[in-house]
């Protein structure tokens, strides 16, 4: 009789199959929540924007995306899309098999993908081993799934949103050139100088500027993520191994 370990063991996946399993959960999700990604950042450089006088173009948003629909369609909501693609694929591709995709890009990417990447799968696992544990869901139920990531992006969503705030905002700054000869940015030094200024200039709220949007994005981003990447591994394995024989 094959121990329950062996079992375990006789039906993982390789490094390559959890990549492609993880890239394909992650690009339906970002399907899905890349409207809210635009809508986000589009209220986030607003803030920046009003605080030199600039004229604010939406009161919220849900104004974002109705605005965004009526002058440019659904090409505007989904607007960066394939990058997007590319963007998640190769992140929770690897995420999704490990710590890799931790420290993936450079200073403000850095910043907010470590903060979002340290409370995500943690706090997925931690909910469903406590839903498990304590007999309120089955371990392969799509419930399981959907309520340990949504808690999940809960999470993510408070510990993310003010470096989210910040990587937008940095990484769309006009450029001057210094005295070096090299070009820097003209009003934020780094992701942390950034956070400081916005801090000092808006408060606390600067750093949660576009969180309802960045909620409807990373909400139904991770749910769909994590609970995609569970059910087509599940399903994955079913089809490469055959269903489980409990008796064997």
């Amino acid at each position: 009789m094959a121990s329950t370990s062996s079992k375990a063991q006789q039906r993982t996946l390789s490094t390559s199959e959890g990549f492609v399993c993880g890239g394909i959960a992650a690009s339906i999700a970002v399907t899905v929540s890349n409207p809210a990604e635009v809508a986000k950042t589009r209220m986030q450089l607003q803030g920046e924007l009003a605080k030199g006088g600039g004229v604010r173009v939406y009161n919220n948003s849900l104004d974002v995306f109705k605005k965004t629909f009526r002058n440019e369609g659904i090409r505007g909501l989904q607007r960066g899309l394939p990058p997007a693609y590319a963007y998640q694929i190769l992140l929770n591709g690897s995420r999704l098999e490990g710590a890799r995709g931790l420290v993936r890009g450079v200073d403000a990417a850095i910043l907010r993908t470590s903060m979002g990447s340290s409370v995500q799968l943690p706090s997925y696992n931690f909910t469903k081993r406590t839903l498990v544990s304590n007999g309120i869901l089955p371990e392969d139920s799509t419930w399981t799934f959907l309520a340990s990531s949504s808690v999940s992006g809960a999470c993510v969503l408070v510990c993310m949103q003010p470096a989210d705030t910040a990587l937008t905002r940095v990484y769309n700054q006009p450029t001057v050139v210094g005295p070096d000869g090299r070009s820097r940015g003209a009003l934020y030094k780094n992701p942390i100088d950034c956070l400081w200024k916005t801090f000092k200039a808006e408060g606390v709220r600067g750093w949660y500027k576009g969180s309802t949007a960045h909620f409807m994005r990373i909400a139904p981003h991770t749910i769909i993520t994590l609970t995609a990447n569970d059910i087509i591994i599940n399903f994955y394995k079913k089809a490469k191994y055959g269903p489980v024989d409990d008796d064997s």
